[in-house]
């Protein structure tokens, strides 16, 4: 579940990174994904602004698609990329013993 909270801190976290370079990975169906260099334009309310370098368009991204894991962000900080959220970490399933 996404809460209020959750999505005014991403807001912030993104507002915070203004005009950095990011790589943006998402699905388009079927077994396609994308994976563009882009950099962070304007954060509003509920969504974010990116512009991506190949093409020089502007794209708007909800923040609760970033939550849900249906966009990736990863944020280059002057070294490398790191993703924006944690990648989930899977915790296995305890199995029931028989009776």
């Amino acid at each position: 579940m996404i809460y209020q909270n959750d999505i005014a801190n991403l807001e912030s976290d993104i507002r915070d990174k203004i005009g950095q370079k990011i790589i943006v990975k998402g699905s388009l169906g079927r077994s396609k994904s994308f994976e563009k260099e882009a950099t962070i334009e304007k954060a509003y309310t509920n969504i974010f602004i990116v512009k991506y370098e190949e093409n020089k368009r502007s794209v708007s991204y909800q923040y609760k698609d970033v939550l849900t894991r249906t966009v990736e962000v990863d944020v280059f900080d002057g070294e490398g990329y790191s993703p924006l959220i944690p990648p989930l970490v899977k915790v296995p399933k305890k199995i029931k013993a028989a009776l």
